[in-house]
């Protein structure tokens, strides 16, 4: 197989202040700060193959987002290897950013005050994609998303369905190999999400696209996704096809994915 992404023994430590009890507690924090490691990644190991597409599961605060982050170029790590099609993300940072497309939830990359078209002419010139290529693959995006409506819109005035689709196109107007998604559905509707989750495996077909997606609705990972990994603190727990998972922590071999995971998570002493 032909292996896309190599991610070996990544370790990530972040420093947190931590708060001071007590009736005096912002006083004193004014002049005394305890400082606190947080271990984000522990020996995270994991290797992806070209046109995969894999979800990426854990509760909250289990280094979803790290992973993502340092897969693209946005966090070093404190130590270990990661290696995307021969690139250093954080060593090969412009080279990398333009063979891949992001996509946070809960942040955007259109400009919040300009029309939707303006943000992703903006983003030809980001990536310097020629004019015939831009027009062609705009087009395309255009008519698949449905978007061709709030071109002249700008993103404030979106609704969270509209700016995710438009979110999506900006990411993949460039034709990038992997595509990383961050809680891409968290807050949509039920139409939306299925819209989302239909483009994305029609993507993968048509263009080979690779997806990486955190998510903590299992709906996406049924219907979009051939491998899902589970981590927690920090630490990969789980690899595998959704059949196997429901093999490994499921009590009946129809149970609900949802059941599955939170059984598992229990199992695994991930909830407190």
């Amino acid at each position: 197989m032909d292996k896309l992404i190599r991610m070996e023994k990544i370790h990530k430590e972040f420093v947190v202040y931590e708060r001071l009890e007590g009736k005096w507690s912002l006083l004193k924090g004014a002049f005394i700060r305890t400082k606190k490691k947080v271990e984000a990644l522990k020996e995270m190991s994991f290797s992806i193959n070209r046109g995969e597409l894999v979800g990426f599961i854990g509760p909250n605060g289990a280094g979803k987002s790290t992973t993502v982050k340092i897969m693209s170029g946005i966090l070093n790590p404190d130590s270990g290897s990661c290696v995307i099609d021969g690139r250093i993300p954080w060593k090969n940072r412009i080279e990398h950013v333009s063979r891949i497309g992001v996509v946070f939830g809960q942040r955007s990359q259109l400009w919040w005050d300009v029309p939707v078209k303006d943000s992703f002419s903006l983003l030809k010139d980001i990536y310097n994609i020629p004019n015939s290529s831009y027009e062609e693959r705009l087009y395309e995006l255009l008519e698949r998303l449905q978007i061709r409506d709030l071109l002249n819109t700008p993103a404030r005035q979106l609704s969270l369905g509209q700016r995710m689709r438009c979110e999506i196109a900006a990411a993949l107007l460039h034709r990038p190999q992997i595509l990383f998604l961050d809680e891409p559905t968290i807050g949509l509707d039920a139409v939306s999400k299925l819209e989302l989750r239909t483009f994305l495996k029609e993507e993968n077909e048509k263009s080979g696209v690779t997806v990486f997606m955190t998510t903590h609705d299992m709906d996406d990972i049924e219907a979009v996704c051939n491998r899902v990994m589970v981590i927690g603190r920090g630490t990969l727990l789980f690899d595998g096809s959704l059949s196997d998972l429901r093999a490994h922590f499921g009590s009946q071999e129809k149970e609900d994915i949802d059941d599955v995971i939170v059984r598992m998570y229990h199992d695994l002493k991930l909830l407190t």
